[in-house]
């Protein structure tokens, strides 16, 4: 082997050494024994004091403002509805007909009655001021006179009867025909034609739904945070706030009501009060009968701390959250939740001001160093 062999050679061997010192190098810096794993991540919030309004809900039922039974003030047989059902009607319109023949023919009699008592009534006037001056004479007896006189008075009290009579009967006639007492939305008809009917007889019923009663019952403790400022005629409800009402289908009506009144007393059966409140209704959307939901602001809290509803677990009927200290280590806190807030909880008790509430990340032993982010709703899918 020449000189210039052996240089190439040596050269070579060189490289390889140094290849396999390097990647021995590169693998033990890879894997150092020993070596800790980096603190698992956490995300927390830092609580600190909120001042939020509560509110509470109640199960409401509609009913008309005013509800108007209609019923006839006459008996007599059906013979026309004149208004279309479910429809507004006016006070005043015409919803049904009763048959006025028979009432008709009980006018005419009593006008012929009247008319009979009238013409002795003028007879019994005109022997009076006939025999007067012939009793003053002495060319008739004063009895006969007397009697005449008697005579007149109750010829003139039977035709104020009788006048009477026909009035009566005059309206008996007009109460054929059957109005709406109220403006309001007329129900399904009850009656049918050719139905006979009477004063006892409910033909339909109107309701007033502009504006619409709203009835729910509170809570004795609710009445009694709200009683001052009833009985101070003022609003129940903090700031002044009107009544917001939630639909059978989740929907938020688009207007919001109004108290109302409080019932004079407690219901011992249930330990609740009624109170009623009013929702404007122009286009007629709510009806009596409907359910929902009724919500108000009752309360304001000014130092409430809140956390997300995912950062509290319940264990046996208990509240638990887990907390960075300033040490970033974790524990557990057994906690007393008030009122839900959106998607919060008001903590009442168990947690100072300015404590890291763990929201999201792994489930660790107390004790565990843990690095602690900033919770970002977003992040979440909020």
């Amino acid at each position: 082997m020449n000189t210039r062999a052996v240089r190439q050679f040596g050269g070579s061997m060189a490289a390889a050494v140094s290849l396999l010192a390097l990647g021995a190098c590169q693998s033990t810096h890879a894997a150092v024994p020993g070596a800790p794993p980096p603190p698992p991540e956490v995300s927390v919030i830092t609580v600190v004091p909120e001042s939020v309004a509560l509110t509470s809900e109640w199960i409401a039922t509609l009913d008309g403002y005013v509800n108007a039974q209609i019923h006839p003030q006459v008996s007599g047989y059906l013979v026309q509805r004149n208004y279309r059902e479910g429809a507004a009607v006016h006070k005043g319109d015409v919803l049904f007909e009763i048959d006025p023949r028979p009432l008709n023919a009980v006018l005419d009699q009593a006008r012929a009655q009247l008319a009979q008592a009238e013409a002795q009534l003028a007879k019994s006037a005109r022997d009076v001021e006939r025999d007067t001056p012939l009793a003053a004479q002495q060319a008739i007896a004063q009895s006969q006179l007397d009697t005449e006189i008697q005579a007149y008075r109750a010829a003139e009290a039977n035709v104020q009867s009788l006048k009477a009579a026909v009035e009566t009967a005059q309206l008996n006639v007009g109460f054929t025909k059957v109005t709406s007492l109220i403006d309001g939305v007329a129900a399904i008809a009850t009656a049918q034609i050719g139905d006979l009917v009477g004063p006892a007889t409910l033909l339909t019923t109107v309701s007033q739904v502009s504006p619409i009663k709203a009835y729910f019952a509170v809570s004795e403790v609710d009445y009694l945070q709200m009683a001052g400022r009833i009985n101070g005629g003022g609003k129940p409800w903090t700031g002044g706030a009107g009544l917001t009402l939630i639909l059978a289908d989740d929907s938020v009506y688009a207007r919001s009501g109004s108290f109302l009144a409080a019932d004079r007393e407690i219901d011992a059966k249930t330990g609740t009060i009624r109170i009623s409140a009013t929702f404007p209704n122009p286009d007629q959307t709510l009806r009596p009968g409907q359910y929902g939901r009724v919500r108000a602001e009752t309360h304001v809290r000014t130092d409430a701390l809140l956390v997300p509803q995912r950062a509290v677990s319940e264990l046996q009927g208990s509240f638990q959250l887990r907390v960075v200290g300033p040490d970033n280590k974790v524990s557990t806190k057994t906690v007393k939740v008030g009122d839900r807030v959106s998607s919060r909880w008001i903590v009442d008790e168990g947690l100072e001001p300015g404590a890291r509430v763990v929201v999201e990340g792994a489930r660790t032993s107390d004790g565990t160093v843990v690095n602690p982010k900033p919770f970002t709703p977003s992040a979440a899918g909020h």
